[in-house]
């Protein structure tokens, strides 16, 4: 799957996947074999940080 490069969409994008699918972010990483690093940086780089108790980003 191609993330959006936008930072609010990517947001979104892997908000809604983790809400409606996967029960962590390591599990939607694996699954869609994607960098977990490479999208945390880019979106603590636009100021979120991941919540594995509320499995989001905010």
């Amino acid at each position: 799957m191609q993330l959006p490069s936008d930072p609010m969409m990517l947001l979104s994008t892997v908000n809604m996947k983790l809400r409606d699918f996967y029960s962590s972010l390591d599990e939607f990483c694996e699954d869609m074999d994607i960098d977990k690093d490479e999208l945390c940086r880019k979106l603590q780089d636009a100021g979120f940080e991941y919540n594995a108790e509320q499995n989001k980003f905010w």
